[in-house]
């Protein structure tokens, strides 16, 4: 005798049903991990600028407080007049300017 079988056999109807369901799933699963892994990539080229940018700011601070500090020096009328002297070689009435060569 000839048992029954006992296979639950799927329509073609059915298959084709999971097809377009996997083929919308993966799909969709796609575009989120390529949109993640995209946005990732943004966030760490964000973080990589903002250490440039904060370090770059420290630097910047650094060179307006020098700056601030000529000013302030440039506002002393002796500073200026000694400034002159050793940069551009004035004299005062009566002073001889010797140069002695750096070796």
């Amino acid at each position: 005798m000839s048992k029954p079988k006992s296979k639950s056999k799927i329509s073609k109807k059915t298959k084709s049903h999971m097809v377009i369901a996997f083929l919308f799933f993966g799909t969709i699963i796609s575009w989120l991990s390529y949109n993640f892994f995209s946005n990732i990539n943004q966030i760490m080229k964000m973080r990589d600028e903002k250490k440039y940018l904060q370090a770059r700011m420290i630097e910047l601070k650094e060179e307006e407080e020098v700056l601030k500090s000529d000013i302030q020096k440039l506002e002393d009328p002796t500073y200026i007049a000694r400034y002159a002297r050793e940069k551009y070689l004035y004299s005062k009435d009566g002073e001889l300017i010797i140069r002695i060569p750096d070796n």
